[in-house]
């Protein structure tokens, strides 16, 4: 089978990562508020597949007097495509009841906005008692819908990307770097 992609440039390197995750997890832990229990309670809400790396990184980074719970949702609206199809798909739903809780959902990667935006809508009404937003990427130069980003690690140009979780048909998850992809 001939190969349709191929890698390119690194866009953001593995140590520019790993700073950038740092700083991220001391402001989420700054904002997050103490609960009724003197603790900080937080459920962070993963999105399959491409934020697991960044989800991994960035709670391991918080500190371990807060009570971190973790989650996970699998949502799509690119199937093998570098493309959105613009319908979004629910393969995995919460566990978790998130009614009253302090939630951080962690994105890999926003662009249009509309499959981020309509996750936010289906969780706010669950009643969360916060809800913020933490992405590695992103993409503003594709938004098509106003999506709120509380924490942002870069803001890339209209590229595809692949590495550090995000894939292009399933591969090159596993890079280490943020590059990009070429047709070809």
């Amino acid at each position: 089978m001939e190969q349709k992609y191929a890698l390119d440039d690194v866009l953001i390197s593995r140590g520019e990562i790993e700073k950038k995750t740092a700083e991220l997890a001391a402001k989420v832990a700054a904002d997050t508020p103490v609960s009724a229990n003197g603790k900080k309670e937080l459920i962070v809400v993963g999105i399959l597949t491409g934020a697991v790396f960044f989800l991994t990184d960035l709670v391991r980074d918080l500190p371990e007097e807060m009570d971190v719970r973790v989650d996970f949702m699998s949502v799509s609206s690119y199937g093998n495509s570098t493309k959105s199809s613009g319908v979004v798909r629910i393969f995995h739903d919460l566990k978790t009841n998130i009614e009253g809780k302090n939630v951080l959902v962690v994105e890999d990667i926003v662009d249009t906005g509309r499959t981020f935006a309509y996750l936010l809508d289906l969780l706010h009404s669950r009643n969360p008692a916060s809800l913020r937003t933490c992405v590695l990427l992103d993409k503003s130069a594709r938004r098509e819908t106003e999506v709120r980003v509380d924490y942002c690690g870069f803001n890339i140009p209209d590229a595809f990307v692949v590495g550090y979780g995000l894939d292009c048909a399933g591969m090159w998850r596993h890079l280490r770097d943020i590059r990009t992809v070429r047709e070809g």
